[in-house]
Formats: structure tokens, C-alpha cells, sequence
């Protein structure tokens, strides 16, 4: 299997997967308690449509996707559904559909369309260079820095979400902007490199699996984080085995994951005695 870190590209795009996958997935952790999965699908779309835009006008290919993912963030960082009727996801799913339509229509009139969404969807992840690396690296390590320092304060908020006892949040919430704005810039340089898709599994597969696997939450980020390595290990494996596309395979290799430990799970609860 190492054999194929002889090859620099495999090194590079294994050490971006490692950078994206660990703060992905504890990201992922607060968006699976707070009951918003559709929030990573959205954001990475709107990030995809201020690339199709900048493509479109023909300037700021980096600014503009930018501004696109944080004001995305920003303004889901305000919903606040009253009606029980109603859920968040179903509005950041209206969102989600809405920016792909959008980004499809500015895909389609350039020149390689169909590449260029194969190229959103899953990315490019073996064309990466170190200085993209280094790049995703920083900003990736301020927001894992600002998680750490302030680790209580989100768990905290998330924990708020999972207990239902979110109505005091109010309009706008200082923490939960900056949890937004953390989800926003993760997903807007993640995106560009990967592609939506594998952004989305290493921010839902691995938390959904630490979750089902241990219940404390420093477990659940440790064993979410050791998933998304393993499954940027053995994608890329089997990428690099049997010529298959490099986003696909970690994709791939991630359901095969979340799959084991769905096994495990249902086994566990098996054991567990019924009460009467």
C-alpha cells in the first residue's frame, strides 16, 4: 500500500485529504447535533456557484467564492424557525437546490461544461499543489485553533440544538455566527480542491460514525477524526490500485466505513438488555 507515496502527488493530495477530513469531521460532529446536514451541501454549492460567477465574469476566482460561502453563512447563521411545522433543513435544502440550479446555468456557458461540473461535484484532489496545501493549511489551522480555544462555548450551543432549548439564541448569536463563518471558509477552500461531494462525506460519514460508536464528545471527535483518515488512506489506495477517480474512491471508501461500523452498532444494541 505505501508504495504508492513514491508517488508525489498521492503524498500531496493524502496530506490535503488528512488537513480537510480532521476539521471536517469535527465540524461535522456540531452539524449532525444540530440536526443540519444539508447546511455542508448548501454552502459548498453556494461556494461553487461564486466559482461558476467568477468563471462567468471572467475575474476573482478567489474573492468571489469567497464572499459567496461567507455570506451563505451569514444568512444561515440568522435562521431561527419559530413554527414547528417547519425545519431548518428543509429551508437550507430550498437554498441547497437553488444555488446548484444557479450553477449549473453559469456552468453550462463555458466552454467545458460538463468537465467543469464533474470537476465541482468531486474535485481534482491529485492536481493539488503545496502551495494550495500550505495555504488550506493555515486557514484550516486558525479555524481548528478557534475551536480548540473555545471548544466549551460550541459544544455548549450544539448541545443547546440536541436538547431542543434553542429558542434563547435569539436573532444573531456571536457564537453561532462564528460557527457558520467556520463552516463557511472550511467548505469554500475545501471545495475548490475536492469537489462538494467528498467535502460532504468527510463532514457527515465519520461524525455520524464516531456517534455511533462512543457517546462522550472528546471520544466522538477522536474516533471521527481517525475515520477520516482512514478513509483518505484507503481511497486513495484504491484510487492509486485500480485507476479509479481519486474523490469517487475516497467517497467510496468512507461508505464502506460508516458500513462496519453501522454492523457494529446494530450488534451493540443487540447486546443491550430490553426493559420491561
Amino acid at each position: 500500500m505505501f508504495e504508492m507515496f513514491q508517488l508525489n502527488f498521492i503524498t500531496q493530495a493524502f496530506i490535503l485529504s488528512v488537513i480537510v477530513g480532521i476539521v471536517l469531521s469535527y465540524l461535522g460532529v456540531h452539524v449532525v447535533g444540530r440536526g443540519i446536514v444539508f447546511v455542508d451541501l448548501a454552502l459548498g454549492q453556494i461556494s461553487s456557484l461564486g466559482v461558476a460567477f467568477s468563471d462567468y465574469v471572467g475575474k476573482g476566482k478567489t474573492t468571489i467564492p469567497i464572499v459567496f460561502a461567507l455570506l451563505g453563512a451569514f444568512l444561515m447563521s440568522l435562521i431561527n424557525i419559530k413554527d414547528k411545522r417547519l425545519k431548518v433543513e428543509a429551508i437550507i435544502g430550498i437554498i441547497y437546490a437553488v444555488a446548484s440550479a444557479a450553477t449549473v446555468m453559469l456552468i453550462s456557458k463555458t466552454p467545458h461544461g460538463d468537465s467543469d461540473i464533474q470537476e465541482v461535484l468531486f474535485g481534482n484532489i491529485l492536481s493539488v499543489s503545496w502551495d494550495q496545501i500550505t495555504v488550506v493549511g493555515i486557514v484550516f489551522g486558525i479555524i481548528a485553533l478557534l475551536h480548540l480555544v473555545f471548544h466549551k462555548k460550541f459544544f455548549e450551543l450544539t448541545e443547546s440544538f440536541e436538547s431542543r432549548q434553542s429558542e434563547h439564541i435569539g436573532i444573531f448569536n456571536p457564537w453561532n455566527f462564528l460557527f457558520y463563518i467556520s463552516i463557511g471558509l472550511s467548505i469554500v477552500f475545501a471545495v475548490r480542491l475536492s469537489g462538494v461531494i467528498p467535502v460532504f462525506s468527510f463532514l457527515i460519514i465519520p461524525a455520524v460514525g464516531a456517534l455511533m460508536m462512543v457517546r462522550k464528545n472528546r471520544s466522538v471527535v477522536f474516533i471521527s477524526s481517525l475515520l477520516s483518515i482512514l478513509g483518505a488512506l484507503f481511497g486513495l489506495y484504491v484510487s492509486y490500485k485500480y485507476d479509479f477517480p481519486a474523490g469517487s474512491s475516497i467517497v467510496a471508501v468512507l461508505g464502506g466505513l460508516f458500513l462496519l461500523v453501522a454492523i457494529y452498532y446494530i450488534f451493540k444494541s443487540s447486546k443491550k438488555p430490553q426493559s420491561i
